[in-house]
């Protein structure tokens, strides 16, 4: 008999800690501890894209890996920022530097393989699904996963769903957490930028041991990180508002991209009134109290300073993000052959968003009414009598008049609530999953895996800056206090003219002038907005896998199984935020849940094995069935073959086919509003006289007619510009999507040439068609169609009326998207990854090169309309790169690694507008370098990084053009908008 191992004194204190859970293991036979009697034999593992265990850990699709090695010598603290770097990423759907301006799930960290969406992209954790981090998606949180914790991730691209279910369109990233350790490991780290912000702490400790005389193993991990605030004041080109030229004013292309600044918001502290509803003449006041005109982009007619509002020095560019995680891993032998297992995760994040405080105008706080849009009244009847709302200055007050017909002067309005304070919100998530089974031997080459999930996501979110509308029309309604109500003698004061809403506390609300708003008013109306989401996914699976038969070849490798799952969202705000009452947003309750039952199984051939031009040739296929509580039932397969004509040398191609069920918050979500930026109106510019079916379909509104008329041609004011609303709408009656993907690629691995010694080169052909493709349409869409394309897209279009004033007149006021299944999206391109490990004088070298070539990407959203391309654009560039070096020798290391990303073109659908071919107009290739050393020392490591060594700056993409991310000059979630960062950190391992 084996004399059993020792055990180390950390070892024997991890036992001792986490003794109650020493009955449980994980899944994996191969990864498990044999006990004392056991034979050393072989291990069949299973690999990510397939079932069937083998002695290969060879996948036959498309795999990269990234170790725990890379993610050490990367410095991230969140896997997401390693991740971006690889060229088969595209721009993630929701990060710390393009969610600042959103309402919920700000901070939140996802990745989006292929370009085509997080919601195409499954995310798997030790080969299981894990809780979405967003309510109503299956999107996962990366924020949740304990970096320090992975052993690898795996990037298997390419349809994987016939193995692992919905949402694996374009591949899976399974994230592999470390097994097995013993042992102790400390880490920590402190960072920031050049700039003395985006500051960072981490710290985490590892500790694991073996139990039972090595028929179990326990780990436990803790982390704890912090990452800073960066404001967009801070870096080049965001310190003052800005807008491209070509967006607002002109469309010639000339003036594309040129950069008007400043290009202040008309919503200003102080406020801005319109006596009448034509919006030129507006006035405002001076820090004197001064009644002057109003001017955004400079110095008003006194000389006085501009009257405008610059957002940007308010506004957040990477959002401060604290994280708390704890994590667990036990597995235990319970007799020969027969593992048991636990995972369990508890993750605490909390991100702070903030930005300008909120822009109010008259029409939102009083309903459109006759040829109004809707404006403050300047007098009331009391007792039939007409008064003079006493917080109206004198000077303002005489230039009024009634323009709703009751009699009455009014006015109209636009007011940053500077007073309210700067808006943002507070979030609060935690995601717990807890997931057991076992695994082991039935009988001779066949092995049985079991598991449960349960796992969940909430989120409290408070945010500030908002006001209650009905609150604030009560105390924007003030009259004389001629009978004294109050008791205090005074009977020529403002009261609120409404006896109930005294009652409630109002007081009257002085919009005249920089912080007049008193404290009294301020309490009465402001109101703090809430947010609550819950998010439950429960999941269930059996597999059995083993060899069916022999051939000559060698065994016919089978497996099969069934999986259930269910998944539940609910997202809610306050009263005030669901009906649009708080000024902001009016965003409903949404609630929906689905079940799916699975069935699946898949097999391998061996054809061929040591035969003439065939070392090993294999084919497999896989097959999985579906049966959805809301699309009903879907089919997905793929098969592959694998062809080695020599033992350095392999040919392998997949051809898939994968479903997408529509997710809760595609099928139910109700209208919530939003604010786009970044539109074109296709009417600005045309005259009575212009020529086309765009200028006809313009001119057919009343409100494009009435501006025509006015100005010669279509004109926007600014506030127009940047006032356009529009919901989002949920689709009960989607269905489900299918993507159809095909991969070739050579795998060239050569032992007998002694200078590629310990090398690997593979070159893998890709193309993904997916048809009834999932999506809102984009609004720029919306517009092109309505106006020159198909008119029915029109009916998602809002104007407003002719009567709204010279320049506003046919303005747009909302577009709505709704989500509906479009034509197809198709990603196609070449992957190369080159690696060597060889010895370089008294050192080690090791390098590797991931290479992308994006041929083709486009996204057609109807079958008669031509396909809107975005390979080579701004996010989807035709050719991104990554190249890591390294040199170890004695204690010492050095590494780098450069991302390089191609030039792109601006979007062809924004350079169409002013008639400029697709590719004109481009920003030019940027490249990234990161540079770590360490020195090891006994059982220290120390390490010194430099994120963005030579402080490349991004491209200029100014607000306006798409692409632009609110609150930076630039694409912030493609380039590096932050700049060159410092960290200094030690690893001890004991």
């Amino acid at each position: 008999m084996k004399t059993p191992p020792k055990r180390s004194a950390l070892a024997s204190i991890a036992a001792a800690a986490f003794g109650p859970l020493l009955t449980l293991a994980l899944p994996e036979a191969a990864l498990a501890q044999a006990t004392s009697n056991d034979a050393v034999k072989p291990e069949r593992i299973e690999v990510t894209g397939s079932r069937i265990r083998s002695l290969s850990a060879e996948s036959p699709s498309p795999l990269q890996v990234l170790s725990s090695e890379d993610i050490a010598r990367s410095g991230a603290i969140n896997l997401q920022e390693l991740l971006l770097k690889n060229p088969t990423l595209g721009t993630p759907g929701v990060s710390r530097t393009n969610s600042n301006f959103a309402t919920s799930s700000a901070g939140v960290s996802t990745i989006d393989l292929r370009g085509l969406g997080s919601d195409r992209t499954l995310v798997l954790v030790n080969g299981r699904r894990f809780v979405a981090g967003i309510p109503g998606s299956a999107t996962v949180d990366l924020n949740t996963i304990p970096t320090e914790f992975i052993e690898r991730v795996e990037l298997l691209t390419g349809g994987s769903s016939a193995t692992y279910g919905s949402d694996a369109v374009a591949g899976v990233v399974n994230i592999i957490l470390k097994r097995n350790f013993q042992g102790l490991v400390l880490d920590a780290a402190i960072g920031q930028s050049e700039k003395n912000d985006d500051r960072k702490q981490r710290f985490s400790i590892t500790m694991g041991g073996n139990i039972d005389e090595g028929k179990g193993n326990l780990i436990g991990h803790f982390a704890y990180s912090k990452q800073g605030v960066v404001l967009g004041k801070n870096r080049p080109g965001g310190s003052v508002d800005s807008i491209s030229t070509g967006a607002a004013v002109t469309r010639e292309v000339d003036d594309i991209l040129k950069i008007t600044t400043p290009f202040l918001s008309s919503f200003a502290p102080q406020g801005r009134f319109l006596p009448n509803t034509n919006t030129t003449g507006s006035r405002t006041f001076d820090r004197n109290g001064n009644l002057i005109p109003f001017s955004t982009n400079g110095p008003a007619g006194d000389g006085v300073e501009a009257t405008g509002f610059n957002r940007q020095e308010f506004r957040t560019l990477a959002i401060p993000t604290e994280r708390l995680l704890i994590a667990t891993q036990a597995n235990y032998v319970l007799a020969a052959d027969h593992t048991v297992f636990l995972e369990g995760t508890y993750a605490s994040t909390k991100t702070k968003s903030k930005l300008e405080a909120f822009p109010l105008d008259s029409a939102s706080i009083y309903p459109v009414l006759g040829p109004s849009r809707g404006r403050a009244p300047a007098e009331a009847r009391v007792g039939g009598v007409v008064v003079r709302n006493p917080l109206v200055p004198e000077s303002l007050f005489n230039l009024l008049r009634d323009t709703d017909g009751d009699g009455l002067r009014d006015y109209g309005f636009t007011r940053r609530l500077s007073e309210v304070g700067s808006r943002g919100s507070v979030a609060d998530r935690g995601t717990f999953r807890v997931a057991t089974g076992a695994s082991g031997s039935l009988t001779k080459g066949w092995d049985y895996q079991a598991f449960a999930s349960y796992g969940s996501t909430s989120e409290s979110q408070v945010s500030g800056g908002y006001v209650n509308v009905l609150n604030f029309r009560n105390a924007l309604d003030a009259v004389p206090d001629a009978d004294d109500t109050n008791n205090n003698g005074n009977r020529v004061e403002a009261i609120c003219r409404d006896a109930i809403a005294r009652a409630q506390g109002c007081q009257p609300l002085n919009l005249f002038g920089f912080n007049s708003v008193s404290p009294g008013a301020l309490k009465y109306v402001t109101a703090p907005g809430l947010l609550a989401t819950f998010t439950t996914q429960k999941n269930a699976g059996a597999s059995v896998s083993g060899e069916a038969f022999q051939l000559p070849a060698g065994a016919v490798g089978v497996a099969a199984g069934a999986e259930y799952r269910e998944e539940f969202s609910r997202s809610e705000f306050d009263p005030l935020q669901q009906a649009g009452l708080n000024a902001g947003n009016a965003i409903p309750r949404t609630e929906g849940e689905f079940s799916v039952k699975e069935l699946f199984a898949e097999v391998r051939v061996p054809l061929l094995k040591d035969a003439p031009f065939a070392k090993a040739l294999s084919i497999s296929a896989a097959v999985r069935g579906g049966k959805y509580s809301t699309v009903g039932n879907v089919t997905s397969w793929n098969s592959g073959l694998e062809w080695s004509p020599v033992s350095d040398l392999k040919v392998r191609a997949t051809r898939a086919v994968s479903t997408r069920a529509p997710n809760i918050g595609e099928l139910y979500s109700p209208q919530s509003q939003t604010f786009p930026t970044g539109l074109a109106d296709p009417c600005v510019g045309i005259t009575a006289t212009t020529a086309s079916a765009r200028a006809i379909a313009c001119r057919a509104n009343p409100g494009v007619a009435a501006n025509i008329a006015a100005n010669g041609s279509f004109r926007l004011a600014q506030p127009d510009i940047q006032g356009i609303s529009g919901f989002n709408i949920g689709n009960p009656n989607l269905a489900a999507e299918k993507g159809n993907s095909f991969t070739l690629g050579v795998v060239f691995s050569p032992t007998g040439l002694p200078l590629l010694k310990d090398s690997s080169f593979t070159l893998d052909y890709f193309k993904i068609r997916v048809t009834d493709p999932i999506s809102a349409p984009e609004r720029q869409f919306i517009l092109d169609q309505c106006y020159g394309g198909d008119a029915s897209f029109c009916r998602f279009i809002k104007r407003r009326p002719a009567a709204s004033g010279v320049n506003s007149a046919g303005s747009i006021e909302f577009i709505d998207a709704v989500q509906r299944n479009a034509s197809e999206r198709l990603v196609e391109g070449v992957d190369l990854t080159v690696s060597q490990a060889v010895r370089v004088g008294p050192g080690r070298l090791s390098t590797r090169l991931a290479y992308t070539h994006l041929m083709k990407s486009y996204e057609r959203a109807l079958a008669e309309l031509p396909a809107d391309q975005f390979a080579g654009e701004v996010g989807t560039a035709r050719d991104k790169a990554q190249l890591q070096l390294g040199y170890t020798w004695a204690g010492f290391g050095v590494s780098t690694t450069t991302t390089y990303i191609a030039a792109s073109a601006i979007d062809e659908q924004y350079l169409a507008q002013f008639d400029a071919p697709a590719g004109s107009v481009k920003v030019p290739a940027r490249s990234y370098t990161d540079v770590q050393l360490t020195y090891t020392q006994g059982n220290v490591r120390w390490y010194v990084g430099i994120d963005n060594a030579f402080g490349t700056k991004p491209p200029v993409i100014p607000s306006g053009v798409t692409g632009n991310v609110t609150g930076s000059t630039t694409a912030a979630d493609v380039y590096d908008a932050i700049g060159r960062r410092y960290y200094v950190g030690a690893r001890a391992s004991f």
